[in-house]
C-alpha cells in the first residue's frame, strides 16, 4: 500500500493527500475548528473596539494570548511527543469550546447591562485560558500530520494542511462580519461553538495517534532542549523561522483593521468582516495554486522576495483611504504571506525526525505566537504613541529593513532549495 502511495506521490499527482480518509477527517476537523477560531478572534477585536473605543485594548488581547502560549510552548513540546496525538487533541478542542461558551455567557449578561468592565475582564481572562490551550493544539495538529500520511506525501499534505488553514481563516473571518451584522455578539458566539463541537466530532474519527518513542530517562528540561538545539543548529529553519518572525511582528497590519474599518475607511461590520479576510483570501489563492503546481526550485530566495513585497504590501495600506485599494493591498499581502507559509512549513515537515516533532512544531509555535499576537501588542502600542497611519508605515519599512539584513546575513537560506 506504502509503494502504492509512493508511486502516485512520484507521478506529482496534486490530490494525492486528499485520497486519504484519515487525512480528509483531519482536514474537516480543522477546517471547522479554526473556522470557528477566526470567528470569535474577529468578533473578540470588533466586540473590545465598540467597548472601549481604544486600540490598546485590541492589542492587548494579542498579549493576553501569546503570554501564556509562548511560556508554555517549550514544555507542550515535550507533552506532545510523550502522548497520544489524538487524545491531546481532543482535549485541546475540548478547551476552546468551553472558553467560547463563557464568551458567550459574557455577550448575554452584556446585552442585560452589565458593566463595560467586568466584560472586558472576562473577555481578557477567556483569552488568557485559550494562549494555554493553544499551546498544545498548534503543535498537535501540526505534530500529528506526519503519523496521518505516509513520508512520501508529506509535502502533499503540508501544502493542503496551509491551504486547509487558510480557507477556513478566510471563511471566518468573513463570516464573522456577516454574523455580527446580523445576529450580534451572541448569536456569532453561539454558531462558533456548533461549529467547534462539530469539528471535534471529526477529529474523535481519527485512530489513536501514540508517541513515536518514548525516552523513559530523559529529563523533561533535557527534551526541552534537544527541540531548540535542533532548530538552532538545522540553519534553513532557524533562518526561516526568524524571517517570518520579525517581518510579521514589525509589518502585521491584521490588529489594526477595525481601527481602519472604523475611523479611515468608515466601513461597517461587513466592510470589516471583508478587510479582515483579505489577507487570507490571497494567502488561499496562492496556496491552492502550490499544491497544484509545486515550486521546484529557488524556494530560498522567492521567500525574501515574498517577505519584502509583503513589507511594501502593508505601506501601502497603511497610506491608503479608499477602501478597494486597501482592500487589494491586504489581497497582495495575503498571497505573499501565502508564499512564505509553504515553504516554512515544507521545511519543518522534511527536516524534523518524527520523534521530535510535538518539541520543534513547538518552538515554531514560539516562533508564530510571537510574531502574530505580540505583533498585535506591538501594533496597539505603536498606534497609541506615534499614530494609527505613521505606525503601520514604520512596521512595513521595518519589515524591509529585517529581510535586507537577513538576506545579507543568511546566505544558506537565500540558496536554499528542496
Amino acid at each position: 500500500m506504502t509503494e502504492i502511495k509512493n508511486s502516485i506521490q512520484e507521478q506529482g499527482d496534486p490530490m494525492a493527500s486528499i485520497r486519504l480518509p484519515e487525512f480528509r477527517r483531519l482536514m474537516m476537523g480543522r477546517f471547522l475548528f479554526i473556522m470557528a477560531l477566526r470567528m470569535m478572534g474577529t468578533l473578540v477585536g470588533w466586540w473590545l473596539y465598540e467597548l472601549t473605543n481604544d486600540p490598546l485594548a485590541m492589542g492587548l488581547v494579542g498579549l493576553a494570548e501569546a503570554v501564556p502560549a509562548i511560556s508554555m510552548a517549550l514544555y507542550s513540546g515535550h507533552i506532545i511527543d510523550l502522548s497520544d496525538k489524538r487524545k491531546l487533541l481532543i482535549k485541546g478542542v475540548l478547551g476552546y469550546l468551553s472558553c467560547a461558551i463563557v464568551l458567550l455567557i459574557l455577550s448575554y449578561s452584556y446585552q442585560h447591562g452589565s458593566l463595560k468592565l467586568v466584560t472586558v475582564a472576562g473577555i481578557y481572562t477567556v483569552i488568557f485560558f485559550t494562549g494555554l490551550i493553544r499551546s498544545f493544539t498548534g503543535p498537535s495538529f501540526s505534530a500529528i500530520l506526519a503519523q496521518v500520511v505516509p513520508r512520501a506525501l508529506l509535502a502533499n499534505a503540508t501544502t493542503w494542511n496551509q491551504g486547509t488553514w487558510l480557507t477556513a481563516s478566510v471563511s471566518g473571518h468573513a463570516t464573522a462580519g456577516f454574523l455580527i451584522a446580523g445576529f450580534q455578539t451572541t448569536g456569532t458566539l453561539a454558531v462558533v461553538c456548533t461549529f467547534i463541537g462539530i469539528g471535534l466530532l471529526f477529529i474523535s474519527r481519527l485512530s489513536p495517534k501514540p508517541p513515536v518513542s518514548i525516552a523513559v530517562n530523559q529529563r523533561t528540561w533535557d527534551s526541552v532542549l534537544d527541540g531548540i538545539r535542533f532548530v538552532v543548529h538545522t540553519k534553513e529553519v532557524l533562518g526561516a523561522l526568524t524571517l517570518d518572525l520579525f517581518a510579521v511582528l514589525f509589518g502585521g497590519a491584521v490588529a489594526m483593521v477595525p481601527v481602519f474599518a472604523k475611523d479611515i475607511l468608515k466601513v461597517g461590520p461587513i466592510g470589516f468582516g471583508w478587510l479582515n479576510a483579505a489577507a487570507d483570501i490571497g494567502a488561499i489563492c496562492v496556496v491552492l495554486l502550490l499544491a497544484l503546481f509545486p515550486m521546484r526550485k529557488e524556494q530560498g530566495r522567492k521567500l525574501f522576495f515574498a517577505v519584502g513585497g509583503f513589507g511594501v504590501c502593508i505601506i501601502v495600506f497603511a497610506v491608503s483611504k479608499i477602501f478597494w485599494l486597501s482592500f487589494v493591498a491586504l489581497l497582495l499581502s495575503g498571497i505573499l504571506d501565502g508564499v512564505s507559509m509553504v515553504v516554512r512549513g515544507t521545511i519543518l515537515q522534511l527536516k524534523t525526525p518524527d520523534k521530535m516533532r510535538g518539541r520543534v512544531m513547538s518552538v515554531n509555535s514560539m516562533f508564530i505566537n510571537s510574531s502574530n499576537e505580540i505583533g498585535q501588542f506591538e501594533s496597539g502600542v505603536a498606534a497609541k504613541l506615534m499614530g494609527l497611519v505613521p505606525s503601520v508605515v514604520f512596521g512595513g519599512c521595518m519589515t524591509l529593513l529585517v529581510v535586507f539584513s537577513t538576506w545579507v546575513k543568511s546566505p544558506s537560506l537565500r540558496k536554499m532549495e528542496y
